[in-house]
């Protein structure tokens, strides 16, 4: 008797019945009648939701830290792909690993990275339990320069697959440069932060998000990156007006989250 991949709710019951049997004549005892054997073809929880998407965020993480495809790999330690919740509420994009976060090989381990942590255990969330962190690059531009028009379009697809398998509810751009690049826009991250934008496309057009979930729009928020509240105290308050505007959105969006964060939709 063989098998070829996962078990078909027949499949089970023709080993299930075997077995018995066997047991039966070894044993002396009697056997079950194969109706009272219970089988679903269901996959099991996660299989096709959480269990899949880690899968695929795991592959993808092989995939980037295998990339040649761009001068940053000349000096990176290392490629650094995105870390969080496989189904996260919240994708939180920023510009690309700097120094600590090529030493690590995770997003925004730094001191920036604290207080982007502590902005968002805030507010209710965490990459814990339901964030995802990842960049527009995956490694570090030499002296954290922006990076160059060859090194986004090398290596934006990776940015455009994640987001295609964690399909989150919203987005989060730290930072002028990740909200110009998801936006294609020129506009400084003072006009562009505050207010909600719908993101439902990829690059040139390609429209990778709506391929993936059909007529779907993801609601996107910029913000101050959390480097540039380090260096102007004054940028605080209204990075937390952000904030609460994300965590209104959210609350809208998930009536688990309102009632964990202790909002109401």
């Amino acid at each position: 008797m063989r098998f070829n991949g996962p078990m078909t709710a027949e499949e089970k019951t023709a080993l299930a019945v075997f077995l018995d049997a066997a047991a039966a004549s070894l044993t002396g005892g009697r056997r079950r009648t194969e109706a009272l054997y219970r089988f679903s073809d269901d996959p099991p929880p996660g299989a096709e939701t959480g269990g899949g998407a880690r899968q695929a965020l795991e592959g993808l993480d092989r995939e980037i830290r295998a990339c040649a495809a761009c001068g940053l790999r000349e000096k990176r330690t290392q490629a650094v792909p995105g870390t969080g919740a496989a189904e996260p509420l919240l994708l939180v994009v920023g510009e690309g690993p700097g120094a600590e976060e090529d030493a690590r090989g995770l997003p925004f381990v730094g001191r920036a990275g604290q207080l982007l942590d502590r902005m968002l255990n805030s507010i209710g969330l965490s990459r814990e339990t339901n964030c995802y962190i990842a960049n527009v690059v995956k490694c570090r531009p030499p002296g954290n320069r922006d990076p160059l028009p060859e090194e986004i379009a090398a290596c934006r697809h990776f940015l455009n697959r994640q987001i295609a398998v964690l399909k989150p509810r919203a987005i989060l751009c730290a930072g002028r440069f990740a909200a110009q690049t998801l936006l294609e826009t020129s506009e400084g991250i003072g006009r562009l932060r505050g207010r909600f934008s719908v993101y439902g496309g990829g690059d040139s057009g390609d429209g990778f998000y709506a391929e993936a979930s059909p007529g779907a729009g993801i609601p996107l928020l910029p913000t101050y990156h959390p480097s540039a509240l380090l260096r102007d105290e004054s940028l605080k308050r209204p990075a937390w007006e952000d904030l609460k505007l994300l965590r209104s959105r959210l609350a809208e969006l998930s009536p688990a989250y309102a009632e964990s964060a202790g909002n109401s939709p």
